[in-house]
């Protein structure tokens, strides 16, 4: 039983929270007919969530409590995703704001003010953020639990006061129908009131060690209920947002006359800007007046809709990936994947990876980058793609084993959205590394490294010194494994790593962590003798 939030805790509610939406995601998608019925709420909440909690992985565990919740939120706002995921990554600015500035392992009282004012600060920023706020809303199942909490006693225990705030959100849930018709027509309660509710209950869970959450339950939506609210502006823009604050202002005013369900979060010269809208042309030119628009992604949301109601399963899709050596192009090749090859430290461009989607020939397309530098490659290429009339996502895969894996449980019958999220399931289940050697000496996080010496590097960071690539892979390979457990070590050895050295950490992994199976793949990857992950 916790009795105060540390940066330990957030990551474990952010690990927590991304299982339990994971659970839920499908359940919330069926639920979403309010504001536009597209069936993605729990997609998009999941998606938000996952890149917040990404934020937190690459950072690292030794970040304190003000820097690991400011991260948690620079991660929510640059991942946001749909009407949903904007509102949410807006919550979460607004509760890290608060904590950010306090010490939570101070006596209980002003524990119980700090997090009184977090959950109101959510609750009213998020109401701020959005140009027409409306009842029935996860905005009012947040303002519920901010009102729990505030009229909480002083010092009220840690477990007491998020059970609270978790139990009244539930009863605001329960409640939505009575408030927005649409939903009363549907027979259910708010999607994204549901997600808040599900992230609420991981919160218990970390402070208390109960899940209380007892599972998704699926409701039976009537599909003509998706045909409803279809009046609206026909495409989702959301795009990320270089500008001060005052253009931002002047920004809304304009969306508002261009379209709907207007959401601006951000700040203070970062923004995430969500819009309803028939001039996507407009909306752009708009964030090109108040400052740098990019990231720009548009949804044709009534052909999302219409997916929905079709019973059709697409099969054209696939999946473009890159890879930095003949094993593993030929590995990804018979699973199907496109490959764009990459060379020795230089990204593919983004015409590179746009050919990539092209000879895929297919309407919708998963891009894999494998390393962080080709992300923004991907990223602009999955742009380019949209704009081309191809329904295009990019799984944010850090290494060629997150996109193994990614890869492996890739679902082409499945609809697209859950095999993206399946997909990024699958890489944020993967923690990685690598072993290389140093071409130059300098001051690591590990200490001073010379000129040929081994280094293994987990998830960017250079924690141990060697002399070997045997010594130096078992040394990082039982740093993760000890740090998360793990069940399933592969291997992808790289052009200058020796058979005998990839079979001598298979046998001293065996041999030191019993129950754990080893796949070795040959990568051929320049640089890399080797690149390890663990699921």
């Amino acid at each position: 039983m916790l009795e105060h939030l540390d940066a330990a805790a957030i990551r474990r509610w952010a690990d927590l929270g991304l299982e339990a939406l994971g659970r839920h995601r499908a359940e919330i998608d069926a639920l979403n007919v309010f504001p536009v019925p597209d069936g993605d709420t729990g997609t998009n909440l999941f998606l938000t969530f996952e890149s917040a909690a990404a934020a937190l992985r690459e950072a690292g565990e030794d970040l304190d409590l003000p820097a690991t919740v400011r991260t948690f939120a620079h991660g929510a706002l640059l991942g946001a995703r749909g009407n949903s995921g904007i509102i949410l990554s807006q919550l979460v600015r607004g509760f890290s704001e608060t904590v950010a500035d306090v010490d939570l392992s101070a006596a209980a009282l002003h524990q119980h003010e700090v997090l009184t004012s977090a959950f109101r600060r959510a609750a009213d920023s998020a109401y701020a953020a959005v140009s027409d706020p409306r009842e029935g809303t996860v905005l009012t199942v947040a303002r519920a639990a901010a009102d729990a909490v505030s009229g909480l006693g002083p010092g009220t225990s840690l477990a007491a006061l998020v059970t609270a705030a978790t139990d009244a959100a539930a009863d605001a849930l329960a409640h939505t129908p009575e408030q927005l018709d649409v939903l009363a027509r549907a027979g259910v309660v708010d999607a994204g009131g549901r997600g808040l509710v599900v992230i609420l209950e991981a919160l218990v869970e970390t402070v208390t060690g109960v899940r209380r959450d007892p599972g998704p339950t699926a409701p039976a939506i009537p599909w003509d209920i998706h045909g409803e609210g279809d009046d609206g502006g026909q495409y989702e823009v959301m795009y990320l947002l270089d500008a001060d604050e005052a253009a931002v202002h002047a920004l809304r005013s304009t969306l508002v006359e261009l379209g709907d369900s207007v959401v601006v979060v951000g700040g203070p010269q970062l923004w995430n800007v969500h819009v309803h809208a028939d001039d996507v042309g407009g909306v752009i030119e708009t964030g090109i007046e108040a400052g740098r628009p990019h990231r720009i992604r548009v949804t044709d949301l009534r052909a999302q809709a219409d997916e929905l109601r079709s019973t059709a399963t697409s099969t054209g899709r696939a999946v473009v990936a890159v890879a930095h050596g003949p094993g593993t192009t030929a590995l990804l090749e018979a699973s199907g994947a496109v490959v764009v090859r990459a060379m020795a430290n230089v990204a593919p461009s983004t015409a590179e990876m746009l050919d990539g989607v092209h000879r895929a020939g297919v309407g919708e397309v998963v891009l894999l980058p494998s390393d962080s530098d080709s992300r923004p490659v991907a990223e602009a290429a999955a742009e380019k793609a949209r704009a081309e009339g191809i329904r295009a996502s990019v799984v944010p895969t850090r290494s060629i084993v997150q996109t193994l894996a990614a890869v492996a449980v890739h679902d082409p019958e499945a609809r697209f959205d859950d095999d993206v999220v399946a997909m990024t399931r699958a890489a944020g289940a993967t923690r990685y590394g690598g072993v290389s050697v140093a071409s130059r000496e300098a001051m690591t996080s590990a200490g001073l490294c010379h000129v040929g010496d081994v280094l293994g590097i987990v998830e960017g960071d250079v924690v141990e010194i060697g002399d070997t690539v045997e010594d130096v892979g078992v040394r990082i390979l039982t740093r993760i494994l000890h740090a998360g457990g793990g069940e399933l070590v592969t291997l992808v050895r790289g052009d200058t790593c020796a058979d005998t050295a990839a079979a001598t950490i298979s046998r001293r992994l065996r041999r030191e962590h019993h129950g754990v199976e080893v796949v070795v793949y040959d990568g051929g990857q320049p640089l890399w003798p080797l690149i390890v992950g663990v699921e």
